[in-house]
């Protein structure tokens, strides 16, 4: 039996793994990459497997960096079920579906570009209809439940607290007589948040994958990071600014609303300076999200469930709005009063958050609050690490707004309550594959590990393969070898990609100038900066050009 690891082994985005026996063959996950546009470019190429020998899938949630590329399994010939949650099986119905509306969306808009200045047309990853091609494979089942997929493998979920429908997989594999129980922890979530319940215990395995995104990390209490979100929306309501918020559509945004509504109906000594602040969620995703919640109460935690037995709604209140339309989103950018904008995406790569964000990035008054993992090479991901200037649309915007990331209202357990969960297993699994964290996250918590509980875990490094049976890694130097060369090619095409934006606003600049009569001095100065681009480009473009020699 093989373990295979396709996807968020060398950073968090992409979740794909590959449970290969004498029979069968299985797949944990099949999720996008996010981030920057070279990781973008890997959605588009060989999925490491023919989908038409995978026999059927496990979706631990419905995020798209874990549900995000099936669509693309189906296109290319997966004809098997897709198990995953009842509740998982609702979100990712709506989530594939707004995914493909965006991929079609951004391949309009690339072509319209790439129409007038005679470049190669390009086509979306998948389609909105790709996507609900894709559904007819959910097979969803309860929390809990036994099931037989064949005689040979069963498997049961449990709660991991994550999201909405998030789930810990159990997988028994009976292969040449002997039995192997294999624990997928999906995204484990964070204990005593509210509406989902805590991430359940699993207490042994004989092969552990774990996830690691906050690996070296330990967040600040959620109390604490809830004081500080009030206080930033306090103060800057009062010198007239907005509170943007980008937020995971699935998750964040329901606990937002949660956290607003008890916020708002516990003080009453700040009623009414909060009865003038309306909360507006701008994402026709997390709107439909949110109903979704709403129908699936018999999984959110007994506290929540108690306000919903009292007759109170805990995911709305009066001061709340839901905005679906483009139109009523625009108009949001001309309301004058101040107001709160909770918007998807959450890492800032996509939807009606950027638009915010160039309306809002450089006003003062304006604050930006973070709620969730911004990974790396994201636009949210610039600016919680400070960068004074972003590109948004092709146009170059100053951030002036105070920017804050609150790390209380993460939905992924830190350091500690990855190393509490784990501590859960009455024996240490044979092994335990480290995956979805970048490389400080991952060998953080393996040397926290080997300090706390004893034992060594491996930390899943690149694509590899690991054979069970054997208990040694498969000999992979051809895919190390692709990898590092796909790897130095994706920096190569980020850097062109910002000499191209870099460009576009140095011609824009140089369009100003002589529009506005410079002087010959700041003249010679943009030729300059123009030239060492042109230079720049001439030579990664060579660059690019042996790389793909030698590949050949």
């Amino acid at each position: 039996m093989n373990i295979k690891f396709l996807g968020a082994a060398m950073s968090v985005t992409g979740s794909c793994h590959l449970i290969t026996t004498d029979r069968y063959k299985i797949l944990f996950d099949c999720g996008q990459f996010q981030g920057s546009k070279a990781l973008d470019e890997l959605n588009f190429g060989d999925l490491g497997f023919d989908p038409r020998e995978i026999d059927f899938v496990i979706l631990s949630h419905a995020h798209i960096d874990h549900s995000g590329r099936i669509p693309l399994l189906t296109n290319r010939g997966f004809k098997g079920k897709i198990y995953c949650t009842d509740a998982t099986a609702d979100l990712v119905n709506i989530m594939l579906k707004d995914s493909g509306y965006i991929h079609e969306k951004e391949a309009e808009w690339t072509n319209r570009k790439a129409e007038r200045s005679g470049k190669a047309m390009v086509t979306p990853l998948y389609t909105f209809n790709d996507a609900v091609a894709s559904l007819e494979y959910l097979q969803p089942v309860l929390y809990g439940q036994m099931i037989e997929v064949n005689q040979d493998i069963n498997l049961r979920f449990h709660d991991a607290g994550h999201i909405l429908g998030s789930a810990i997989t159990e997988l028994w594999i009976r292969e040449n007589g002997k039995e192997t129980k294999i624990v997928f922890s999906g995204d484990l979530g964070v204990k005593n948040k509210p509406i989902l319940r805590d991430p359940q215990t699993i207490e042994e395995a004989d092969y552990l994958i774990m996830e690691t995104t906050y690996g070296d990390r330990v967040h600040e209490s959620n109390v604490k990071s809830l004081e500080q979100f009030i206080d930033i929306i306090l103060k800057t309501i009062k010198r007239g600014g907005n509170v943007i918020i980008p937020s995971f559509a699935v998750g964040r945004t329901q606990e937002l609303i949660y956290q607003l509504n008890m916020f708002y109906e516990q003080h009453e000594e700040y009623k009414e300076e909060l009865d003038k602040v309306m909360v507006y969620v701008d994402s026709p995703l997390a709107t439909s999200a949110t109903e979704i919640f709403r129908r699936n109460a018999q999984v959110f935690d007994d506290e929540t469930r108690e306000y919903i037995l009292k007759g109170d709604n805990p995911l709305d209140f009066k001061n709340l709005k839901f905005t679906r339309t483009s139109e009523e989103s625009r108009q949001l950018n001309f309301n004058t009063q101040p107001k709160i904008i909770i918007s998807a995406s959450g890492m800032c790569e996509a939807g009606r958050i950027k638009h915010h964000l160039k309306h809002n990035l450089w006003n003062p008054k304006t604050s930006v609050v973070f709620v969730g993992y911004q990974a790396e090479g994201t636009l949210g991901r610039s600016i919680v690490n400070g960068d004074k200037d972003v590109t948004i649309f092709g146009e170059k915007i100053h951030i002036n707004a105070e920017i804050y990331y609150l790390e209380g209202f993460s939905g992924h357990a830190d350091r500690d309550g990855l190393l509490e969960w784990l501590s859960g297993f009455q024996r240490p699994p044979k092994k335990t594959f480290l995956v979805h964290g970048e490389e400080s996250s991952k060998t953080g918590f393996s040397f926290l590990v080997k300090q706390t509980l004893g034992y060594d875990c491996i930390v899943v490094e690149d694509v590899s393969e690991y054979n069970l049976d054997e208990d040694v890694r498969v000999s992979l130097e051809d895919v190390r070898s692709r990898v590092a060369t796909e790897e130095q090619m994706m920096q190569v095409k980020d850097k062109l990609s910002r000499i191209h934006d870099e460009l576009e606003t140095i011609l824009y600049n140089t369009h100003l100038a002589v529009n506005d009569s410079a002087s010959g001095e700041r003249i010679r100065e943009i030729s300059n900066i123009i030239l060492e681009l042109e230079k720049s480009s001439i030579q990664l473009g060579s660059t690019v050009t042996k790389e793909e020699a030698a590949n050949e």
